[in-house]
This record gives structure tokens, sequence and C-alpha cells, in this order.
């Protein structure tokens, strides 16, 4: 087997894992399912990726490097000369990235519900330097009188990812008890004119949310 052909698998492996993980959690998946899914026998992925074990870090890792590479490029703007338009925009970027990666607000919500309770590691490694860096960010802000110093920054922060992986994930009904989405692009815009006035009011910034 080549090189390429050697990539071409792990890719797919990657690929199909995350998929299962993000529906089924990873205590509702199996190895053998991931192979089935992915047209290969179960030496195979333990050939590129280990265990299921190894295979779920490697899920986990790959949703963290793409969620920390859009949040660093966000929050870069945040010292800029405005501010209170810098916030709304990290809102938007979130949103914006949890609707085109479903799978990322889909992995986490399993492990709030206490999926791979035993791989205790995940949330100190990947999320706590994340809600470190945004909170960061967010002190010059504060300190520049911007956000309303009574303001609750961190309990404002946390509300925003329980409100985008919420809606990212379960959505909203309507009267008919059927379930709107990030798909629904009437929905998601009327999601994010909430987000915005939510944050806005949550920080006591000035002016009207855009």
């Amino acid at each position: 087997m080549t090189s390429a052909d050697d990539h071409g698998q792990a890719t797919l492996i990657l690929k199909v894992a995350t998929q299962l993980f993000a529906a089924l959690g990873y205590d509702g998946t199996s190895t053998r399912v991931i192979a089935d899914a992915a047209g290969l026998n179960i030496a195979t992925v333990n050939y590129h990726m280990g265990g299921k074990r190894e295979l779920y870090l490697a899920v986990m890792e790959r949703a963290h490097r793409a969620e920390r590479m859009m949040l660093e490029a966000s929050l870069a703007d945040l010292s800029g000369a405005n501010p209170v338009m810098a916030i709304h925009q990290v809102v938007d970027d979130y949103l914006d990235f949890c609707v085109e990666n479903p799978e990322v607000p889909a992995l986490w919500m399993h492990r709030w519900l206490s999926d791979a309770s035993d791989l205790t590691e995940l949330e100190h490694q990947y999320v706590q330097p994340l809600m470190s860096a945004v909170l960061e960010a967010l002190r010059p802000v504060v300190a520049a009188g911007v956000i309303d110093s009574s303001a609750d920054v961190e309990y404002a922060v946390w509300t925003v990812v329980w409100c985008v992986h919420g809606f990212a994930k379960g959505g909203v009904l309507d009267g008919q008890g059927n379930r709107h989405g990030p798909d629904d692009r009437v929905e998601l815009r009327r999601f994010r004119a909430h987000l915005h006035q939510t944050v806005h009011r949550m920080l006591r910034l000035p002016g009207d949310a855009p």
C-alpha cells in the first residue's frame, strides 16, 4: 500500500469516526461500527489510528484545533478601535463555526451528558484554555469601561456556548411541534439577532446591539 493510500484511509477513518462520535457519542460507538461505515476492516482502522480511545482523542484534537484557529483569529480584533462591534463579531464567528461544523458542538454536548466519562482530561486540555483566552482578550475591554464592571463576563461567555450549542443541536419548535435548526435560514437569522441582544444586555454594552 502506498503512502497516499495510507493517508487517504486515515483521513476517511477520522472523518467517519467524527460523524459517528458526534451522532452516537463515544460510549455508543464501536470500532467495528466505524470500520463498517468506512468500508474497512477493524485491523485497518487499528493500524492507522490505534484503538477506539486513540481514535476518539484524535477526533477531539482535530475539533479543538479548528475551534482554536477560529477563536484566535476572531479575538485578535478586540484590540481595535471598535471593541463593541468586535465583541459582536466574535459572537457571529462562533455561531457560524458551530453551524458550519455541527460535529463540534455535538461532540461536546455528548460529554456534557457524561459520555466518555473515563477520559477526564479533555475539558482541562481543550475547553479551559479556550475559555481563558476569551476572558483574557475581554479583560482590557472591561478595564476600558466598554463592558460594565458589574457584568459577570465568565458566565456571559458560557451562556453563549450553552445557547449556541443548544440551538445547533436542538433548534426551536414551531406551533405544530416541528423542529427548526441552523439549516432554516429564517430561524438562524432570528436566533442570531436574539443572541446579539442577549450578549449586549449581559455585558451592558453601550449603544444598541447590531
